[in-house]
């Protein structure tokens, strides 16, 4: 009698300048068919390891409490657990009748939220670490552009709270080098200079460094910036709620 061998189960997950991995699924906010539903504006998807957990709680208090303004830069949110419809229901009831935190109160949270008992949509986007947790999804964050593809992934551990800044920030990062062809240097926020990608020639490129180019100041050859009026920047990627 030969012992039968189990294959290894392979974990994917989605990889950033990829397609956002499609699915069904039900919300507390009715049926979304992820991401077509989305095309043509920015989501936060994000999971979160359970219902009924004070970490998620304020987690989700802050993000629907910055979901207007998430709203204005064209983002949309949608949640996910590995719970049920009733559970999250239930809880996101208990919320706003009965949880408090910071300055936030009688918060309700109109996202969708995923139903995913069976961990399909879980798995299929990478979000539970065995290592962490083997029935509980971590603090993953994919934000995916108008076009339906991953632009970037955030992960936390079941114990780490997000910070809601970063993420906001994150969105007007991308927006801003879509929009302007430009990258954003280390703690960049709409105002500070930003980075000009580098000459595509070695006479552009001292052309550059001799201040040919308006506006532009280069340090090296490789590194040079220009300044981007904060009003600029928000005027062009901000699109109103």
């Amino acid at each position: 009698m030969t012992d039968t061998v189990l294959e290894p189960r392979v974990t994917t997950m989605p990889r950033i300048g990829g397609p956002a991995p499609e699915f069904t699924a039900e919300t507390t906010q009715g049926p979304i068919s992820f991401p077509g539903d989305y095309a043509g504006r920015w989501v936060i998807l994000f999971s979160h390891p359970a219902d009924f957990t004070p970490v998620c709680t304020t987690e989700f208090m802050t993000f629907a409490s910055m979901q207007e303004e998430f709203r204005a830069y064209n983002t949309d949110l949608v949640g996910l657990s590995v719970d049920g419809l009733y559970s999250h229901i239930a809880w996101l009831r208990t919320i706003k009748d009965r949880i408090e935190f910071r300055d936030m109160k009688d918060v309700e949270v109109t996202f969708p939220l995923i139903d995913d008992v069976s961990m399909e949509i879980a798995t299929k986007y990478g979000m539970i670490m065995p290592g962490e947790d083997s029935t509980k999804a971590v603090r993953a964050v994919f934000v995916v552009d108008p076009k339906g593809v991953v632009r970037t992934i955030v992960y936390y551990p079941l114990s780490l709270g997000r910070n809601f800044d970063e993420l906001l920030r994150v969105v007007k990062g991308l927006q801003t080098a879509d929009a302007f062809d430009v990258a954003t240097p280390a703690d960049w926020r709409p105002g500070d200079r930003v980075i000009v990608p580098p000459a595509g020639s070695c006479g552009t490129a001292q052309e550059r460094m001799d201040g040919a180019e308006d506006g532009v100041e280069c340090v090296d050859w490789f590194f040079c910036t220009k300044e981007i009026p904060e009003d600029v920047v928000e005027s062009t990627i901000r699109t109103g709620a």
